[in-house]
């Protein structure tokens, strides 16, 4: 059997390959409220093979939101429709995950195709917080240094959503540490500037993630997998390093994370990021060896084969999808039939087999 379609289990729950379908922004919901394009986009992944389906990045709050369009698991109204999409995904033999976000100094866009620029109070946007008040770019509105009680309301945030999510179905939770959204910008000593116990030094810049393992965890049961997604480097000299994204998968294995999603980048504006294909499987490597948790690689995995190589190399011990399983719903599929594995088609479509 190749190992792409290796089934492998993390705490009580199984997954039927190693495919995960990467958390991607939509910027199609209302009032965070998600819909039938929700429940179509992620259910056909769900029907085209994937052992993983991720929500989009899931707002904890209505000013974690990246845009008024953001996914949002803010409140409990929010459940059912979720409730509904999880029942789908779950009914074709995947597993349904949530990622839980707050996008920080990154809040308040319009969507990307809309030109992604940062939307002013008087224009329906929202505060924007941060551990510093420090903007993404110079021309963005100006950022609002979170206080101490601040921040413990976001931890709190987390933690409801959480138990919202448990109650929506969701089997597998990843908190969104990564690519310049809030948590990251907490840990990278380019975005906190901070002088309090949650600035300075390696251990204070963590504390925030950490409080938010650990407020997760008392929601979420043991026996369900938690998922942290990391930038392993800001790729500047004087921002967050691969080796202290070693250290901290050390520590966040010892707090219940299961598996560490190794992306990158995110955090400077102005950084340089050799992007090629495969370019972020190193990270996945470094962190799997360095500190001994489940690792996903991530970034440009574009056919089959190469997924194959990362596992078959041991670099990594799932691959996320995002660009190429939005140009193929079916790609599980495809890849099943290159490497002649049989694996199960949704009833449906069995004549196409």
């Amino acid at each position: 059997m190749s190992t792409l379609f290796q089934p492998i289990r993390i705490q009580s729950i199984n997954f039927k390959n190693r495919i995960v379908v990467s958390p991607m922004c939509q910027y199609s919901a209302e009032d965070g409220f998600a819909n039938d394009w929700h429940l179509v986009h992620l259910g056909s992944r769900a029907v085209g093979g994937a052992g993983l389906v991720f929500t989009e990045a899931t707002a904890v709050s209505p000013e974690g939101r990246i845009s008024p369009g953001d996914l949002g698991i803010w409140k409990d109204e929010h459940i059912a429709m979720l409730q509904r999409i999880t029942t789908f995904i779950t009914q074709q033999g995947a597993v349904p995950g949530i990622q839980l976000a707050h996008a920080g100094r990154k809040a308040s866009c319009v969507a990307p195709w809309l030109g992604g620029r940062q939307l002013s109070e008087t224009e329906g946007g929202w505060p924007v917080l941060a551990p510093s008040a420090i903007p993404f770019k110079e021309e963005q509105v100006p950022v609002i240094a979170l206080s101490v009680p601040q921040i413990q309301e976001v931890v709190s945030q987390f933690q409801s959503a959480a138990r919202r999510a448990l109650k929506a179905g969701f089997k597998v939770i990843e908190i969104h540490a990564a690519h310049g959204y809030l948590i990251h910008q907490f840990l990278s000593p380019y975005s906190n500037q901070r002088t309090d116990a949650y600035g300075g030094s390696f251990e204070n810049r963590i504390q925030l993630l950490l409080a938010i393992v650990d407020a997760v965890r008392q929601e979420w049961p043991n026996d369900l997998p938690l998922f942290v997604r990391i930038s392993a480097t800001d790729w500047i000299e004087n921002g967050w390093q691969l080796n202290d994204s070693i250290v901290l998968a050390s520590i966040l294995k010892e707090r219940g994370a299961d598996v560490i999603d190794c992306s990158s980048g995110g955090n400077v504006a102005h950084a340089k990021i050799p992007v090629a294909p495969g370019y972020q499987v190193p990270f996945a490597a470094a962190i799997k060896a360095g500190s001994h948790i489940l690792t996903g690689a991530v970034g440009l995995i574009t056919n089959a084969e190469q997924a194959e190589n990362i596992l078959q190399e041991q670099k990594a011990d799932f691959v996320f999808m995002a660009r190429e399983i939005l140009r193929n719903p079916y790609f599980p599929l495809f890849a099943a039939k290159i490497f002649k594995e049989s694996i199960q088609w949704p009833k449906q479509y069995e004549r196409a087999k």
